[in-house]
Parts: C-alpha cells; structure tokens; sequence
C-alpha cells in the first residue's frame, strides 16, 4: 500500500504508541497511535503514521493528534484519526479530516429472527435484498425526490424520511444526532453536489459498503447485552452507507476553496491535502453547513435503506417487521466533524473533534447519550469484513481521553488494485460460500477489492480498543448474508 514508514515510534503502555513532537519541525502537539505490538509491523506499512504527525501541524489542535488500531493511508488524515481543535485558539476545520464519503456510517438493526429459522430462506432472503436494494457505483434508487424536497432532505436528515414513512420516530432516537445536525444550510451545496444526490436517496453504493445478514455467536457481556435485547443465535442486519456523489462532491468543492484559504489565512502545512480554515471564517463556516447537510443525507439515505430491509424481510416471512422484532440499536457516523464539549486544562471547551474512519464513543452518563443509553453508554458498531465478524461494543468514560472515539472497523492493509491482482484466478464467491456466507455483489470486481485478505483481522483490532479501555465489547457476529454495492 505505498512505502514502509521508518519514523519513530515510542511505547506509552501496552496499547499506546507515540510520535514525539521533537519528530518533525512545526508539529504542535505529539502524534499517539492506539496499537499494540502485533499490529506494530502493519502500521508502519504505508505513510500513515506520516499523516498524523502532520496533523500535529493544525492550527488551534489540542492535546495530540490521534489515531486507531485500524489507521491506513487516506487523504490528508490517514483513516482512523481524529484531531480536536479549539476555535477560541485559532482552531481550523479541514475537509480531509472528514474526507470525502461525509458520514459513511453503519447502523445494527436487531431481530427476533433465530439462526434456525433463517438458514431455509437466507438464499431467498439475500436474493430479495440484492434485487430491492439498489447496489453499486452511481446505482439510483427508486425513492426519486425533486429539487425542493431535497433541499428539505438535507435540512432535516433521517427526520425526513421518517416523515414520509420510511420508518418511525424510535429509530430516530437510536440514531446519532437523532439523524439530523442542525445548522444545515442548503444553500452551501453546490448545483453539480444537488445533481449528485438528486436520485441516489435509498441506495448502498459501491466499494466498501454494504447490507450485512448476521448471527450473534458470543455474548461478552451478558448484562449489557440483555439491556440492548440481544442472545446468541440471533439474527442482526448490519447496514454501511454514507452520502454518495452527494457527499464527495461537497467534500471536492470545498477542497477547492479551502486550498486558497490557506494562502489567505497564513496557514502553513506540511502536505496541502490538509487544505483547511480557521472555524470562524466564512470558508469554514460555509463548509461547516455543506458537511451537514451532506451528513443528513447519509442519514436520510441509511434510514431508507432500513426501510427497504424491513419490507424484504416482511415478504420473505410473511410477517410484519414490528412481528419480527427488526429494530434499530444504533446507528453512528464514522466520517463527521461536531461540536463537543471537553474540559482542557481545567476549563470547559467546545472543540471541533474530527473524526475520520472512527467512531464517536460516549461513555456511560454523557448528557449528549438518549436516556435508554445513559446507563450503557453509546452503542459502537464495528464492522468486520465479508469473512470474518462484526462486533457491537459500548462507549466508555476513560474515551475522554481520544475526545470519546474508537475504531470504525478493520482497516486496509492492501489497496484496490493490489487486492485485485492478489485475487487473479480465484472464486470469491465459491471460498465464502465454503464459510457458510452467502455473497451477491454488483460486480466481480468489487468481490476482489473487498476481498478479506484486504483487510486487518477486526479481532485484532478491537482487542486492542477494549484493552486500551476505550470500549467495551458487548457481542460478536459473523456474516451470513451480504450484499456489495
């Protein structure tokens, strides 16, 4: 994936790993990287760690410049970091801290649905799935909206479609930001964003994302587990999907602008994809309300995509899907940067925490948590990849430490074209089966990218964030059936 980092890297603890500030000339803060030293010899292999050291660059950045167990290389911030900047010192957004698929996100649905009863129609049910849910790149959807109820979509996210009757109010309050961040302007997006998501409302997409048929096969914490209704043998429904060509436009426009704002505003950085604004110019707060309202679409379109699941799986069991018990635990945002308050230095800040290819992590007691989960704390869904498991964990207090985030899910170790030429003469679809996992993908290709080898083990991964106490796991899954886009 790129050549091999030979920076330093100096042990905190078990979990922990830091890049001194000394490292590069101009860093403010130092880099730390939640890893442990298994996972040591994957970190170092592309210029990720690179990428967080200049992070530490940003103006207004507090504390250190953070990353997870599942960091690769991505635009500007690797995948897998967060940064928190403090607007009252200077503080700067930047689109590549987001990156360019605004809140790609995954939600977990719960069923009453038992292994048993699902293992005679999982190939009917997958089937139904695949030929309802429009999958792959630039794929449209059936759910058409005109320019003037996109404008509303945007403004009101999740809230939207549940008004049209595309779910109800309770998945709201499972929903990150209750499905929708206020301050969304449509008037930032531009004509050709607008133009992008016109027809893509309801529509997985293509790469990484996917509608995921579960089992539950173990339960860690039988008493958290209980809270959120969940047993081991039952049926769960993992759904990832963001903003679409919505969302990478918004993020290619602003790219463009904050490009010469850096020249305006004095900023200097080490690598010009970390193109960004101080949070108080009209650049930034321009972006600001663009990413928001491309984040109320992911979740406009991932509560649509819900919706679309519960009517297949009420087809196929000629029951309701209130009767199947299909409901929505959680959903979180993995792409976002939000406004949250921390205590820094013994006062109150409100931050700008970013949050690229990393969950946000309540723990128990944040006043910002539903009540159902105030006890819990926040759900954090991980997923896996094709071939292996997914697992649900919950927030905690100690992930004040990394402005309350965790990993978003396994992580890359190989890129695209290198897991396709990896794949050459091989049947992906004939090895999953083998595993027992059903695969229906809108092309081979996508089957190659995707492939499990491509990734970091998320067993490894999410060891590492429960032993860094920075989540708890609750359960794990492992596929059964999956859709790609």
């Amino acid at each position: 994936m790129g050549t091999a980092w030979t920076g330093p890297l100096e042990k905190i603890d078990d979990y922990r790993f830091r890049i001194p500030r000394t490292y590069k000339q101009g860093m403010r803060v130092e880099g730390v990287i939640y890893v442990d030293e298994q996972m040591l010899q994957d970190i170092r292999q592309d210029q990720a760690p690179e990428q967080v050291a200049n992070v530490a660059f940003l103006p207004g950045i507090v504390k250190y410049s953070l990353a997870m167990p599942d960091i690769h290389w991505g635009y500007g911030f690797c995948i897998g970091g967060v940064a928190a900047t403090d607007p009252e010192k200077g503080g700067v957004i930047s689109p590549g801290g987001v990156g360019y698929d605004i809140n790609c996100g995954v939600r977990l649905v719960r069923s009453n649905i038992t292994i048993e009863e699902i293992k005679p129609k999982l190939k009917e049910l997958v089937t139904a799935l695949f030929h309802t849910i429009p999958a792959g790149v630039g794929s449209t959807g059936e759910i058409r909206v005109s320019v003037e109820e996109e404008r509303r979509l945007l403004f009101e996210g999740a809230c939207w479609a549940v008004s049209k009757g595309y779910g109800i109010k309770d998945d709201l309050e499972c929903t990150e930001e209750r499905g929708c961040m206020e301050g969304a302007d449509p008037k930032d997006v531009s004509p050709r964003a607008y133009e992008r998501g016109k027809r893509q409302s309801g529509t997985l997409g293509s790469g990484n994302h996917f509608l995921e048929v579960q089992e539950i096969e173990r339960i860690y914490d039988r008493a958290l587990a209980e809270k959120f209704g969940l047993r081991e043998g039952q049926i769960t429904i993992m759904i990832h999907s963001g903003s679409r060509g919505l969302g990478y436009q918004v993020c290619d426009d602003y790219l463009e602008i904050m490009g010469k704002a850096v020249h305006k505003y004095n900023i200097h950085l080490p690598d010009r994809q970390l193109a960004c604004a101080p949070i108080d110019s009209p650049e930034a707060q321009a972006y600001i309300s663009a990413m928001r309202c491309a984040a109320n679409y992911a979740w406009a379109n991932r509560q649509c995509l819900m919706h679309l699941t519960r009517i297949v799986f009420e087809r196929v069991f000629n029951k309701s899907w209130e009767a199947l018990g299909m409901f929505l635990i959680y959903d979180v945002a993995h792409n976002i940067a939000k406004f949250e308050r921390y205590t820094i230095e013994g006062k109150e800040r409100t931050l700008c925490v970013h949050r690229k290819g990393a969950t946000r992590a309540f723990g128990p007691g944040h006043p910002e948590l539903p009540e159902r989960y105030k006890e819990t704390g926040q759900p954090v869904i991980i997923p896996g990849d094709m071939g292996r498991n997914s697992y649900l964990l919950v927030g905690t207090k100690r992930a004040e430490e990394t402005f309350y985030s965790t990993c978003h899910g396994a992580g890359r170790v190989m890129s695209r074209s290198q897991a396709i030429k990896s794949t050459k003469g091989r049947n992906i679809t004939s090895e999953l089966e083998e595993k027992g996992i059903i695969v229906v993908a809108s092309s081979k290709e996508t089957l190659a990218e995707e492939v499990p080898d491509a990734y970091k083990d998320v067993n490894d991964v999410v060891k590492v964030v429960q032993g860094a106490g920075i989540s708890k796991i609750v359960c794990r899954m492992r596929p059964l059936g999956v859709i790609k886009g």
